[in-house]
Protein backbone atom coordinates (compact mmCIF):
# COMPACT_ATOMS: atom_id res chain seq x y z
CA UNK A 1 0.00 0.00 0.00
CA UNK A 2 2.81 2.22 0.77
CA UNK A 3 4.13 1.85 -3.44
CA UNK A 4 0.25 2.67 -4.19
CA UNK A 5 0.62 5.98 -4.49
CA UNK A 6 3.91 6.06 -7.31
CA UNK A 7 2.35 3.54 -8.94
CA UNK A 8 -0.83 4.70 -9.64
CA UNK A 9 0.67 8.38 -10.64
CA UNK A 10 3.42 6.16 -12.85
CA UNK A 11 0.75 4.17 -14.45
CA UNK A 12 -1.70 7.71 -15.34
CA UNK A 13 1.25 9.04 -16.84
CA UNK A 14 2.14 5.78 -19.20
CA UNK A 15 -1.42 5.48 -20.53
CA UNK A 16 -1.49 9.50 -21.56
CA UNK A 17 2.24 9.17 -23.10
CA UNK A 18 0.89 5.94 -24.58
CA UNK A 19 -2.03 7.09 -26.16
CA UNK A 20 -1.30 10.82 -26.79
CA UNK A 21 1.32 9.13 -29.12
CA UNK A 22 -0.88 7.04 -30.55
CA UNK A 23 -3.12 9.83 -31.43
CA UNK A 24 -0.46 12.09 -32.63
CA UNK A 25 0.70 8.83 -34.68
CA UNK A 26 3.54 9.28 -37.64
CA UNK A 27 6.74 10.65 -36.09
CA UNK A 28 6.02 11.17 -32.49
CA UNK A 29 4.95 7.84 -32.43
CA UNK A 30 8.28 6.46 -33.16
CA UNK A 31 10.02 7.87 -31.03
CA UNK A 32 7.99 7.16 -27.90
CA UNK A 33 8.33 3.94 -29.18
CA UNK A 34 11.86 3.96 -30.03
CA UNK A 35 12.46 5.39 -26.44
CA UNK A 36 10.63 2.46 -24.93
CA UNK A 37 12.65 -0.15 -27.00
CA UNK A 38 16.33 2.16 -26.06
CA UNK A 39 15.00 1.76 -22.49
CA UNK A 40 14.10 -2.26 -23.09
CA UNK A 41 17.84 -2.56 -24.35
CA UNK A 42 19.43 -1.20 -21.77
CA UNK A 43 17.96 -3.12 -18.98
CA UNK A 44 18.47 -5.83 -20.64
CA UNK A 45 22.29 -4.97 -20.88
CA UNK A 46 21.85 -4.49 -17.00
CA UNK A 47 20.50 -8.01 -16.59
CA UNK A 48 23.16 -10.21 -18.45
CA UNK A 49 26.32 -7.89 -16.81
CA UNK A 50 27.05 -6.18 -19.98
CA UNK A 51 29.72 -4.61 -19.93
CA UNK A 52 30.38 -0.93 -21.83
CA UNK A 53 26.64 -0.77 -21.17
CA UNK A 54 26.49 2.66 -22.30
CA UNK A 55 27.93 2.40 -25.40
CA UNK A 56 25.91 -0.92 -26.65
CA UNK A 57 23.07 0.92 -25.20
CA UNK A 58 23.28 3.84 -27.88
CA UNK A 59 24.24 1.35 -30.76
CA UNK A 60 21.30 -0.54 -29.87
CA UNK A 61 19.17 2.88 -30.24
CA UNK A 62 21.21 3.53 -33.34
CA UNK A 63 20.21 0.37 -35.02
CA UNK A 64 16.56 0.52 -33.87
CA UNK A 65 15.84 3.78 -35.50
CA UNK A 66 17.43 2.65 -38.34
CA UNK A 67 15.20 -0.52 -37.78
CA UNK A 68 11.69 2.05 -37.51
CA UNK A 69 12.90 4.20 -40.54
CA UNK A 70 13.06 0.84 -42.79
CA UNK A 71 9.42 -0.46 -40.79
CA UNK A 72 7.58 3.23 -41.69
CA UNK A 73 8.75 2.66 -45.70
CA UNK A 74 7.30 -0.52 -46.04
CA UNK A 75 10.69 -2.68 -45.93
CA UNK A 76 9.41 -4.86 -43.04
CA UNK A 77 11.61 -7.91 -44.24
CA UNK A 78 15.05 -6.06 -44.67
CA UNK A 79 14.06 -4.44 -41.22
CA UNK A 80 13.65 -8.27 -39.90
CA UNK A 81 16.96 -9.44 -41.97
CA UNK A 82 18.87 -6.13 -40.31
CA UNK A 83 17.57 -7.03 -36.99
CA UNK A 84 19.05 -10.85 -36.91
CA UNK A 85 22.53 -9.66 -38.33
CA UNK A 86 22.82 -6.60 -35.68
CA UNK A 87 21.92 -9.30 -33.06
CA UNK A 88 24.42 -12.04 -34.40
CA UNK A 89 26.99 -8.35 -34.04
CA UNK A 90 25.62 -7.92 -30.89
CA UNK A 91 26.38 -11.79 -29.70
CA UNK A 92 30.01 -11.21 -31.14
CA UNK A 93 30.64 -7.69 -28.84
CA UNK A 94 29.35 -9.53 -25.85
CA UNK A 95 31.68 -12.80 -27.01
CA UNK A 96 33.48 -12.36 -23.52
CA UNK A 97 30.22 -12.75 -21.65
CA UNK A 98 26.43 -13.99 -22.12
CA UNK A 99 26.92 -13.92 -26.48
CA UNK A 100 23.49 -15.84 -26.52
CA UNK A 101 21.73 -13.69 -23.96
CA UNK A 102 22.61 -10.38 -25.57
CA UNK A 103 21.57 -11.48 -29.34
CA UNK A 104 18.26 -12.39 -27.64
CA UNK A 105 18.38 -8.79 -26.23
CA UNK A 106 18.64 -7.12 -29.17
CA UNK A 107 15.87 -9.24 -31.06
CA UNK A 108 13.82 -8.53 -27.99
CA UNK A 109 13.51 -4.85 -28.04
CA UNK A 110 14.19 -4.55 -32.33
CA UNK A 111 11.32 -6.69 -32.84
CA UNK A 112 9.23 -4.40 -30.49
CA UNK A 113 9.68 -1.12 -32.85
CA UNK A 114 9.22 -3.41 -35.74
CA UNK A 115 6.10 -4.66 -35.11
CA UNK A 116 4.68 -1.90 -33.67
CA UNK A 117 5.62 0.80 -36.17
CA UNK A 118 4.93 -1.78 -39.01
CA UNK A 119 1.22 -1.63 -37.31
CA UNK A 120 0.06 1.75 -36.55
CA UNK A 121 1.95 3.10 -39.90
CA UNK A 122 -0.06 0.97 -42.05
CA UNK A 123 -2.12 2.12 -45.24
CA UNK A 124 -5.29 1.67 -43.40
CA UNK A 125 -5.99 0.90 -39.57
CA UNK A 126 -3.12 1.73 -37.87
CA UNK A 127 -3.91 3.30 -35.23
CA UNK A 128 -6.71 0.70 -34.24
CA UNK A 129 -4.84 -1.87 -34.26
CA UNK A 130 -2.94 -0.20 -31.65
CA UNK A 131 -5.43 0.87 -29.36
CA UNK A 132 -7.03 -2.82 -30.00
CA UNK A 133 -3.76 -4.16 -28.37
CA UNK A 134 -4.03 -1.97 -25.67
CA UNK A 135 -7.42 -2.78 -25.10
CA UNK A 136 -6.50 -6.53 -25.15
CA UNK A 137 -3.16 -6.30 -23.17
CA UNK A 138 -4.32 -3.96 -20.63
CA UNK A 139 -7.82 -5.72 -19.60
CA UNK A 140 -6.00 -9.02 -19.88
CA UNK A 141 -3.30 -7.41 -17.17
CA UNK A 142 -5.44 -5.81 -15.15
CA UNK A 143 -8.59 -8.59 -14.49
CA UNK A 144 -6.06 -11.31 -14.52
CA UNK A 145 -5.19 -9.39 -11.47
CA UNK A 146 -8.39 -9.54 -9.55
CA UNK A 147 -9.65 -12.54 -10.30
CA UNK A 148 -6.80 -14.20 -9.02
CA UNK A 149 -6.81 -12.04 -5.96
CA UNK A 150 -10.92 -12.33 -5.66
CA UNK A 151 -10.75 -16.14 -6.78
CA UNK A 152 -7.67 -17.90 -6.58
CA UNK A 153 -7.23 -21.27 -6.86
CA UNK A 154 -4.05 -23.81 -8.32
CA UNK A 155 -1.28 -21.37 -9.29
CA UNK A 156 -0.33 -21.36 -13.16
CA UNK A 157 3.70 -21.66 -13.14
CA UNK A 158 4.69 -21.60 -9.09
CA UNK A 159 8.52 -22.01 -9.71
CA UNK A 160 8.10 -18.94 -12.26
CA UNK A 161 5.50 -16.83 -10.72
CA UNK A 162 4.23 -17.95 -7.44
CA UNK A 163 1.31 -15.42 -7.27
CA UNK A 164 -0.44 -15.82 -11.23
CA UNK A 165 -3.13 -18.35 -10.96
CA UNK A 166 -4.87 -20.05 -13.20
CA UNK A 167 -7.79 -18.12 -12.55
CA UNK A 168 -6.45 -14.80 -12.94
CA UNK A 169 -5.20 -16.30 -16.38
CA UNK A 170 -8.33 -17.07 -17.93
CA UNK A 171 -10.44 -14.19 -15.91
CA UNK A 172 -7.61 -11.58 -17.73
CA UNK A 173 -7.62 -13.90 -21.32
CA UNK A 174 -11.45 -13.48 -21.30
CA UNK A 175 -12.27 -10.20 -20.55
CA UNK A 176 -8.83 -9.03 -22.61
CA UNK A 177 -10.90 -10.66 -25.56
CA UNK A 178 -14.38 -9.55 -24.96
CA UNK A 179 -12.84 -5.72 -24.10
CA UNK A 180 -10.95 -6.03 -27.61
CA UNK A 181 -14.23 -7.51 -29.45
CA UNK A 182 -16.03 -4.09 -28.48
CA UNK A 183 -13.74 -1.55 -29.24
CA UNK A 184 -13.51 -3.71 -32.98
CA UNK A 185 -17.24 -4.12 -33.47
CA UNK A 186 -17.80 -0.19 -33.01
CA UNK A 187 -15.06 0.65 -35.30
CA UNK A 188 -14.34 -1.42 -38.02
CA UNK A 189 -16.61 -0.55 -40.87
CA UNK A 190 -19.88 -2.49 -41.23
CA UNK A 191 -19.73 -5.63 -43.09
CA UNK A 192 -16.17 -6.24 -42.53
CA UNK A 193 -16.37 -7.33 -39.14
CA UNK A 194 -16.47 -10.66 -37.23
CA UNK A 195 -17.16 -11.19 -33.83
CA UNK A 196 -15.53 -15.12 -33.89
CA UNK A 197 -12.25 -13.85 -35.48
CA UNK A 198 -12.60 -11.11 -33.02
CA UNK A 199 -12.92 -12.94 -29.91
CA UNK A 200 -10.22 -15.60 -31.49
CA UNK A 201 -7.25 -13.54 -31.73
CA UNK A 202 -8.20 -11.75 -28.62
CA UNK A 203 -7.72 -15.06 -26.62
CA UNK A 204 -4.69 -16.04 -28.27
CA UNK A 205 -3.34 -12.20 -28.11
CA UNK A 206 -4.47 -12.33 -23.98
CA UNK A 207 -2.51 -16.07 -23.52
CA UNK A 208 0.24 -14.60 -25.82
CA UNK A 209 0.40 -11.57 -23.73
CA UNK A 210 0.36 -13.31 -20.31
CA UNK A 211 3.02 -15.62 -22.06
CA UNK A 212 5.23 -13.06 -22.00
CA UNK A 213 4.94 -11.73 -18.87
CA UNK A 214 5.86 -15.24 -17.35
CA UNK A 215 8.64 -15.10 -19.91
CA UNK A 216 10.44 -11.91 -18.47
CA UNK A 217 9.36 -13.07 -15.14
CA UNK A 218 11.82 -16.65 -15.74
CA UNK A 219 14.69 -14.18 -17.37
CA UNK A 220 14.59 -12.43 -13.88
CA UNK A 221 14.32 -15.18 -11.76
CA UNK A 222 16.71 -16.66 -13.86
CA UNK A 223 19.48 -13.22 -13.08
CA UNK A 224 18.48 -13.11 -9.63
CA UNK A 225 16.53 -9.75 -9.58
CA UNK A 226 13.01 -8.61 -9.04
CA UNK A 227 12.85 -5.72 -10.98
CA UNK A 228 14.10 -5.06 -14.92
CA UNK A 229 15.40 -1.47 -13.00
CA UNK A 230 14.20 0.90 -11.22
CA UNK A 231 13.47 3.57 -13.98
CA UNK A 232 9.74 3.57 -13.89
CA UNK A 233 8.70 4.16 -10.08
CA UNK A 234 6.59 2.20 -8.42
CA UNK A 235 6.44 -0.33 -11.35
CA UNK A 236 9.96 -1.42 -12.00
CA UNK A 237 11.39 -1.20 -15.52
CA UNK A 238 9.85 -0.78 -19.18
CA UNK A 239 10.46 -5.13 -19.50
CA UNK A 240 8.01 -5.38 -16.51
CA UNK A 241 5.51 -3.24 -17.88
CA UNK A 242 5.69 -4.29 -21.67
CA UNK A 243 6.44 -7.53 -21.26
CA UNK A 244 3.14 -9.06 -22.10
CA UNK A 245 2.36 -6.06 -24.64
CA UNK A 246 5.68 -7.01 -26.77
CA UNK A 247 5.14 -10.81 -27.10
CA UNK A 248 1.43 -9.84 -28.01
CA UNK A 249 2.20 -7.16 -30.55
CA UNK A 250 4.76 -8.97 -32.52
CA UNK A 251 2.35 -11.93 -32.46
CA UNK A 252 -0.18 -9.48 -34.32
CA UNK A 253 1.68 -7.75 -36.53
CA UNK A 254 3.16 -11.31 -37.97
CA UNK A 255 -0.31 -12.18 -38.39
CA UNK A 256 -0.85 -8.52 -39.80
CA UNK A 257 2.06 -9.12 -42.34
CA UNK A 258 1.03 -12.63 -43.37
CA UNK A 259 -2.43 -11.82 -43.97
CA UNK A 260 -2.53 -8.04 -45.55
CA UNK A 261 1.19 -7.80 -47.03
CA UNK A 262 4.56 -6.01 -45.15
CA UNK A 263 2.59 -2.03 -45.87
CA UNK A 264 -0.45 -3.09 -44.44
CA UNK A 265 -0.75 -5.33 -41.49
CA UNK A 266 -3.26 -4.02 -39.79
CA UNK A 267 -5.88 -4.83 -42.45
CA UNK A 268 -4.69 -8.31 -42.36
CA UNK A 269 -5.22 -8.34 -38.10
CA UNK A 270 -8.43 -6.25 -38.11
CA UNK A 271 -10.29 -7.48 -41.66
CA UNK A 272 -12.24 -10.19 -41.77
Amino acid sequence: MSDLGPRLASAIVMIILALGALWLGGRWFVVFWLVAASAIFWEWLGLIGAQNRLLKAGLGACVFAILAALTANGVVEFAIVILMFTALGAAGIERAGKPVWAAAGMIYAGSLIISVTALRLSLWGGAEAIFWLFAVVWGTDILAYFGGRLIGGPKLWLRVSPKKTWSGFLTGVISGALAGTILLMNAMPAGQQSVLAYILIGLAAGAISQGGDLMESSIKRHFDVKDSSNLIPGHGGFMDRLDGFITACVCAALLGVFRGGGVNPATGLLIW
